[in-house]
């Protein structure tokens, strides 16, 4: 394999794959690996048994595997097993092995045939493996049985798929040579992934069960159907062999002899059978590691660069420093205040750009929603008249009054007043919600910590609960003291002689800005399929009207509607829409868009609603009221006619009242935020940074206090766990790539033959034969005459060329497209190779003493 560092990739590999398995993730990672593929019984767990020469895996009938079993084979001294999920624990009965691995198989998929691609890690040690890395993974099968759900098949092949698909994992194609070739459910998925064959590596079990008379030459020479890596043959053992414990040693002997006897595969016998198989594995997986090492390194680099950043969180959590937990705890707190002053004052870094939240929401509390609530009481024109009129009533008694009573304005005055009191105290508890919202994200850091994070919680919104009292207090006392004094002198108050000098339609009137754009966006307008469906357009509202377009370049206009008598009203969501829908409609009755008294338009979100409804209330549009059930009931006497002079008088209360409320509300929308800035939120803020550490110690022990989850702190050790494997990665990869030899290794298994034959050197070569068969075909060699040939004769076919062959040998090249299959002489007659005409001689230049004997029998073969 080049040298010490090329043995050292696979039980890196191995490394890896235990450090990402532990974690339960494979930082997206594709590691270099070898599936093993198959149909059921096709003899896949045969061949991995075969290559640790122990029994160890689950048999039986039907799907045996149904979770993959990630194999390490390393090569050791000492014999013994063990388990990712069972750390420091040898196996060294094997029966423990199967037994535990059918446990585990259990524990996951249950005691019927149901499967899983959660992986069971097992590592194997032993003298007689070399190093390598497998996945044995599920047989595809095609008929549910027993329990197993109705889509087996479907799962056992998405399964297969999330290995095999990845460009660094090569592929084992196990297919037993008694079923054909085109049928075989592991070529036929390998194709798929990898139509050029450059991954797949076919392996063909059970020929010692074909048919008398027939065998798979043509396959094993990849003829039938090429694949870049070739084919190789197996033999295991039987059904029979397994139940009467034959040793594996035995059958390995027998797969040797079977191959050396059989006529078909003699001439192959050297490339075929499990430790020739097992060889050819390490040595490609080898290659294939190194030659996806620059690519692993750089997705090593990136993931060591990703971790480091939740290593970080880590660094001050050293478990032989006696007081990191004072330490973590003043950090904790300390940073829970950062946190929570950054959500309420803004910052630019970690910017959520797809929702509103901390002071943003509350800003929008401010000065949307909270005059939105107070524009919701905007008073009923009839409903204030009659009271007005009541009132100067009620004030003149039985007399007929000649002026305007100034105590009708006051306790018409008084009464709207104290109507401010609930969306006064609704804003409160929306800012309290949102800053308990607030306080549970800020929290989400000291999940290390679960009871730090829980008495943290308790502690802040307690306090922003009691601050929530004392502010309400602070809001009725801003409302109370409104009331307490009614300024008449104020510097924006009309007075008695300017109302007096109003006109109707300047009382109404509710736009100074004439042309101003207050708002652009899209807007769905909901209409009945019969006339036309729903569709989207981009709405402009203006201070006089509302216009949509076809889209924001406000070059085609839809429709233009003025905002005169325009109401707002509520609209439920509908069943089967996920819109948020507000609606628009003229207070006399009118059509306001073609032929409809009103036009629903729809929203993403109930916080875009509540946006547009405020800036209608900007424009001027107010919301709907509810109006009492009792006004039917009303005597039309009280609301439709009054004498002139009552009729003057009511008219003047109603446009100081208007003057004088719009002063109030003006003073609320500037207080409430600063009232509640102040006695809440700056309040909150001050507590985390000062008291809220005396509060945490004062709340228990500080040992109990700063105890880590279970789950955060086997997620920390497992996480610098993989942070230092990958770190030692990065280190054995790159001394790996600077010391392993640079020339490259030449493919395992090439599409076209290469005969070749070391030949002995000229003082012990023996006289040749004078005369050959002349059905001989060319290019094929016989075995040299005298003792029998040995045990491990030297191959005939498909050997690649090695780099490093000894001197005195030479490769002669048969033609590859002759067709003519190789056959083995029964008889000791050395015959040297001759090559068809046209064909230069790759023939070294004679010895002096070499024989010439042959040369006269040279032309016979050619004829």
């Amino acid at each position: 394999m080049g040298n010490r560092g090329m043995e050292d990739l696979i039980p890196l590999i191995n490394k890896l794959q235990d450090a990402f398995s532990t974690i339960g993730q494979t930082c997206n990672l594709d590691l270099p690996q070898i599936a093993v593929v198959g149909g059921q019984s096709a003899g896949k767990s045969s061949v991995l048994e075969n290559f640790v020469g122990r029994d160890f895996l689950p048999r039986g009938s039907g799907i045996v595997t149904r979770r993959p079993l990630i194999l390490q084979l390393v090569n050791s001294k000492v014999e013994y097993a063990e388990f990712l999920h069972c750390k420091g624990r040898k196996f060294v009965d094997f029966d423990e092995v199967r037994l535990e691995i059918e446990a585990e198989t259990d524990r996951i998929t249950g005691s019927n045939k149901g499967i899983s691609s959660i992986p069971i890690n097992l590592r194997v040690y032993s003298p007689n493996v070399l190093n390598l890395t497998l996945i044995d993974l599920p047989g595809m099968t095609k008929v549910a049985v027993g329990d197993q759900p109705q889509d087996i098949e479907h799962q056992i092949r998405e399964m297969l798929m999330q290995f095999i698909t990845k460009e660094s994992c090569l592929i084992l194609a196990v297919t037993p040579a008694n079923t054909d070739l085109a049928n075989s459910d592991a070529l036929k998925i390998s194709k798929e992934v990898d139509p050029q064959g450059l991954r797949t590596i076919g392996v063909i079990t059970k020929l010692d069960l074909m048919d008398e008379g027939t065998d798979a030459r043509d396959i094993l020479e990849n003829k039938l159907l090429p694949l870049r890596r070739g084919y190789i043959g197996v033999v295991n053992r039987s059904q029979k062999d397994i139940d009467g414990k034959k040793d594996i040693r035995a059958a390995l002997a027998a797969e040797r002899k079977f191959f050396l006897s059989h006529p078909g595969y003699r001439h192959i016998a050297e490339r075929m059978g499990t430790p020739h198989l097992q060889k050819t594995l390490n040595q490609q997986l080898t290659n294939h590691i190194r030659d996806t090492l620059p690519g692993l390194r750089s997705k090593l680099q990136s993931q060591v660069l990703s971790l480091e950043k939740e290593v970080e969180e880590y660094k001050n959590f050293r478990p032989d420093d006696p007081t990191r937990k004072t330490k973590a705890l003043l950090q904790m707190v300390q940073q829970f205040g950062v946190d929570f002053e950054k959500c309420i004052e803004g910052s630019g870094d970690q910017v959520d750009t797809s929702n509103l939240s901390g002071g943003a929401k509350i800003n929008r509390i401010f000065h949307e929603r909270f005059p939105f609530e107070l524009v919701k009481m905007e008073f009923d024109e009839k409903e204030l008249r009659r009271e007005i009129s009541y009132a100067i009533k009620n004030i003149h008694g039985v007399r007929t009054g000649l002026f305007t009573p100034d105590l009708a304005f006051e306790a018409i005055v008084k009464k709207q007043i104290i109507k401010l009191k609930d969306p006064c105290l609704k804003c409160v508890d929306l800012v309290v919600t949102e800053l308990v919202t607030l306080i549970r994200k800020c929290t989400e850091k000291l999940g290390s910590y679960p009871r730090l994070r829980e008495e943290t919680e308790r502690i802040v919104t307690t306090y922003v609960r009691e601050r929530d009292s004392k502010t309400k207090d602070q809001v009725l006392l801003l409302i109370d003291i409104e009331l307490s004094y009614i300024n008449t002198n104020h510097e924006d108050f009309i007075g008695f002689a300017n109302a007096q000098q109003r006109t109707a339609a300047n009382a109404t009137k509710k736009r100074v800005m004439p042309n101003q754009v207050i708002r652009r966006g899209w807007l769905t307008i909901n209409i009945s399929i019969m006339k036309g469906g729903s569709k989207d357009y981009w709405f402009v509202l203006t201070a006089e009207s509302l216009s949509w377009y076809k889209d924001e370049e406000e070059k085609e206009k839809k429709y233009m509607l003025p905002l005169d008598n325009l109401k707002l009203r509520d609209v439920e969501k509908g069943f089967m829409s996920s819109k948020h829908v507000f609606a628009i409609f003229n207070t006399e009755q009118r059509n306001v868009y073609k032929d409809l008294r009103q036009i629903e338009l729809a929203c993403d979100t109930q916080e875009d609603v509540d946006s547009w409804k405020a800036s209608f209330l900007r424009a001027g549009v107010y919301p709907e009221k509810d109006q009492p059930e009792s006004e039917d009931a009303m005597n039309p006497s009280d609301t439709v006619s009054m004498d002139p002079q009552l009729e003057r008088q009511v008219e003047t209360i109603r446009n100081l009242v208007d003057s004088y409320i719009g002063i109030v509300n003006k003073s609320i929308r500037d207080l409430m935020p600063k009232t509640i800035m102040h006695l809440m939120i700056n309040s909150a803020k001050d507590f985390i940074h000062s008291e809220l550490l005396a509060y945490l110690y004062s709340a228990g022990d500080q040992g109990s206090l700063m105890e880590e989850s279970p789950e955060q702190a086997q997620r920390r050790d497992e996480m610098l766990r993989m942070y230092h494997a990958l770190k030692e990665a990065l280190v054995l990869i790159g001394d790996i790539t600077t010391t392993t030899i640079s020339t490259p290794v030449p493919p395992p298994v090439d599409d076209h033959w290469i005969a070749k034959d070391p030949s002995p050197p000229p003082a012990s070569r023996p006289a040749p034969a004078t005369a050959a068969p002349p059905s001989r075909p060319p290019g094929v060699r016989g075995p040299t005459p005298g003792p029998p040939p040995p045990l491990n004769p030297s191959p005939a076919f498909g050997i690649p060329p090695v780099p490093s062959r000894p001197p005195g040998q030479a490769a002669y090249a048969g033609d590859p497209n002759s067709g003519v299959t190789p056959l083995v002489p029964s008889r000791p007659a050395r015959v040297p190779p001759a090559l068809p005409p046209g064909i230069p001689s790759r023939r070294p230049p004679a010895a002096p003493n070499r024989p010439t004997v042959m040369r006269p029998s040279e032309p016979s073969l050619l004829d």
